[in-house]
């Protein structure tokens, strides 16, 4: 009789262990630059939509690319932030990089064929071996059009991201193929909508002749690059969608479509 009690006192453990373990929330960390971070991207407008926004952590950064995020110790928070998991059931990290990697930035440029495939790579392999799940993100497009055809200067960095992602054997969300379809169907004038402060009537002009830029002054915060609420908005719904379509048991993260 002991024996049997004993045994039945263990498997009910085991039993309460596995209901607590199903009842832990699941969390999410976004990693990345600009255009995934507060005030001027998706990051803030996507953990909005996540049923416990307090489980979704932005840590994505401006200016920041795949190499400068780690060497400013960047990476180290979200490391420690793996290695506190026991209160989550998983960990999901949103990682994506592009933008600040392509050549002209100093100090964040990254070699598109041996430096960024290693970075990416590398993320992974440590979001894996602290037991997290890393989801690499393609780039969001930049929005400028040249005779009604986008541009899509983001596209070999893109590329380089969906071959890590199969490499590494990962969940890859390609928000740069989906965005850059959205944006063409859209056309430049709506897409310029999306930007964080309306377009200036005289954007893009040449300076009147004879006048003179003074020095230090405050340039318009208009770009096709950046996000305002209603682009947050609308990206950060695709990148969710994209996320229960690359991880359907993940649909039930999120709040209903009235809710967000």
């Amino acid at each position: 009789m002991k024996t049997l009690i004993t045994c039945l006192a263990a498997a009910t453990t085991l039993l309460a262990g596995g209901v607590h373990a199903a009842d832990k929330p699941v969390r999410f960390i976004l990693v990345g630059d600009s255009t995934m971070a507060n005030s001027s991207g998706y990051g803030d407008a996507f953990c909005a939509r996540v049923n416990r926004a307090n489980t979704c952590i932005n840590l994505a950064k401006g200016g920041r690319s795949s190499g400068s995020f780690r060497a400013e110790g960047r990476w180290d928070e979200v490391e420690g932030l793996l290695r506190g998991a026991a209160a989550y059931r998983a960990t999901y990290v949103l990682i994506q990089f592009g933008h600040n990697d392509q050549p002209g930035k100093p100090g964040r440029s990254t070699d598109l064929k041996t430096e960024f495939p290693v970075n990416m790579a590398r993320y992974a392999q440590e979001v894996k071996a602290l037991g997290g799940v890393p989801v690499l993100v393609t780039p969001l497009t930049r929005r400028t059009f040249k005779d009604g055809v986008l541009e899509n200067n983001l596209g070999p960095w893109a590329d380089v991201i969906r071959a890590t992602a199969a490499a590494q054997k990962t969940p890859l969300l390609d928000l740069n193929a989906d965005s850059y379809a959205a944006v063409q169907a859209m056309g430049q004038d709506e897409a310029d909508t999306l930007a964080m402060v309306p377009r200036p009537a005289d954007y893009g002009a040449a300076p009147a002749a004879g006048k003179v830029e003074v020095a230090g002054a405050a340039k318009t915060a208009f770009d096709r690059t950046h996000v305002g609420p209603k682009g947050a908005a609308y990206f950060s719904r695709m990148v969710m969608e994209e996320l229960k379509r690359a991880i359907p048991e993940l649909a039930g993260q999120f709040k209903p479509e009235n809710e967000q």
